[in-house]
């Protein structure tokens, strides 16, 4: 597949830029961490080249610099708020994220708990922490936030949070997820660090939307449509307009929230360093595209993969209709219609000659692969088994697995565990062709075929089972389905 960014020259300009940060400021910076640190599938997708970890692998570059500090909003503990992507409440995720920074080699300083009000879960939880000897510091709810600056700056807004002892220049601030007060957790401590005569900093890593390419641009109308549901808006930055005459990128939030900023730090430092939104970030991913025209593609994939998620989502209950709305405008936006995703054509066509469920994959090297349910199997497990035959060089007709191997399963599922669909799901079919790779030789070369659909883009004619839509994501393949319920027999 065709690269479209420079991940190398990434790494080298983007720690570049954060040490010449550091360097601005004197003692430390306390950088907030937008979007995720590792498993940035967004945005390797809309950056053909970028490696999902390249923010980390960027870090490590700093890694004797770096304390990291894990942000939690109590009332997101209480609640029980759950990652849609993972599975996992945010309490789970914060022990996941630092055991995850611990392996790579990273200080894991302390975990922040924000809007704290002594909720039942989120003190169990601290409790919890505390008897693992991590370091707990709570900070509350302050009235009138963000607009009351006066009481904000003073010792009993920001006075009243727990200051946060650390012990590096560069302290990168991150949360499992949206919400969780990572600004202001960054505000607080310059606060503290000002009271007690440390020449503190702050800046933003967010890698999206990208600030120094147009603001229509494919990649940040991708960003747009990944974050329908927080209601993200790309903006052209009117302080930095009028700042320097210089047209760039932002989003709602951080140019709504910028007067209250600014006065923020001139009520601590008399003045602010930063004469716009823009200027408190410190992305350099806009200089590492070097095929705009892939990325462009990319991105142009990515919008309707995200409008076919909105849509499953709103049939399932988890998504609104003004999600769907909002993509499907940038989608006209950008003048592209769910035909210019390959495998929705031709999924759909088949579906619709055939009358069953179907799917397709286009691999690699543009090849266009479909399937159908049968008897024996739901069109997607079909699908893995016609993909790898081509991948293996095998004869389309030679059966990897004997329907003899696939009825006791079915038997099993149906007889034995209660279940009503015979047909069997992507991971059943994955272990079926996996025991006759013992001794068939073309099932055997089949299954080492499986590296080669990462990557790859399918796209069925009904929505999938969590089994199957969980086993595509573990191959890393780029699944939409069509925002249709079929029976529990398809």
């Amino acid at each position: 597949m065709r690269v479209g960014f420079d991940n190398e020259k990434y790494l080298r300009m983007q720690s570049k830029r954060i040490e010449d940060r550091i360097n601005k400021f004197g003692d430390k910076l306390y950088l907030e961490f937008g979007g995720k640190l590792f498993d940035d599938y967004h945005a390797s997708r809309v950056l053909p080249g970028f490696e999902p970890d390249s923010k980390l692998r960027m870090l490590m570059k700093l890694c004797d610099r770096v304390e990291i500090v894990i942000v939690i909003n109590a009332a997101d503990i209480e609640k029980n708020k759950i990652r849609s992507d993972l599975g996992i409440s945010y309490d789970e995720d914060v022990q996941r994220l630092k055991k995850e920074f611990e392996d790579r080699g990273f200080y894991v300083g302390s975990v922040v708990m924000t809007h704290y009000a002594g909720q039942a879960r989120a003190a169990d939880f601290k409790e919890r922490l505390e008897k693992r000897n991590v370091k707990v510091y709570l900070h509350y709810t302050i009235e009138g936030y963000p607009s009351n600056i006066p009481l904000i700056v003073s010792d009993e807004g920001f006075g009243k949070n727990e200051y946060i002892e650390t012990a590096r220049p560069l302290v990168v601030v991150t949360a499992p997820g949206p919400g969780s007060g990572k600004m202001a957790t960054c505000l607080s401590q310059l606060y503290h660090d000002h009271k007690r005569g440390i020449k503190a900093g702050y800046a933003k890593y967010e890698t999206f939307p990208i600030w120094n390419i147009p603001l229509k641009h494919p990649v940040n109308l991708a960003y747009e449509a990944a974050t329908a549901d927080l209601q993200d808006i790309n903006m052209i930055d009117p302080f930095h307009l009028e700042a320097y005459g210089e047209t760039t990128v932002n989003y709602n939030r951080d140019i709504e929230i910028f007067p209250v900023l600014n006065a923020i730090f001139e009520g601590i430092y008399k003045e602010n360093p930063y004469k716009s939104p823009t200027d408190m970030g410190v992305n350099m991913a806009g200089n590492c595209i070097v095929d705009d025209e892939v990325c462009s593609q990319a991105s142009y994939q990515e919008i309707i993969r995200r409008y076919y998620t909105a849509m499953n989502d709103v049939i399932r209950g988890k998504a609104k209709e003004n999600d769907v709305y909002k993509i499907e405008l940038l989608m006209k936006q950008a003048k592209i219609t769910t035909d210019d995703r390959k495998v929705t054509v031709a999924a759909k066509e088949r579906a619709e000659k055939l009358g069953v469920p179907t799917a397709a994959i286009e691999l690699s090297d543009g090849m266009i692969i479909t399937s159908k349910t049968t008897a024996l199997l739901g069109a997607s497990a079909a699908l893995l088994l016609n993909a790898l035959k081509f991948l293996g060089g095998v004869d389309h007709d030679i059966r990897l697995i004997s329907p003899e191997a696939i009825e006791p399963i079915q038997e099993l599922k149906t007889k034995y565990l209660g279940g009503k669909n015979p047909r069997l799901h992507t991971d059943e079919v994955l272990i079926a062709l996996s025991i006759s790779a013992i001794n068939n030789k073309n099932a055997k070369k089949a299954l080492e075929q499986l590296p080669k659909l990462k990557g790859c883009q399918v796209h069925t004619s009904v929505m999938l089972s969590e089994v199957d839509i969980k086993t595509f994501k573990k191959l890393g393949v780029d699944l939409t389905s069509e925002p249709i319920i079929k029976g529990k027999s398809n």
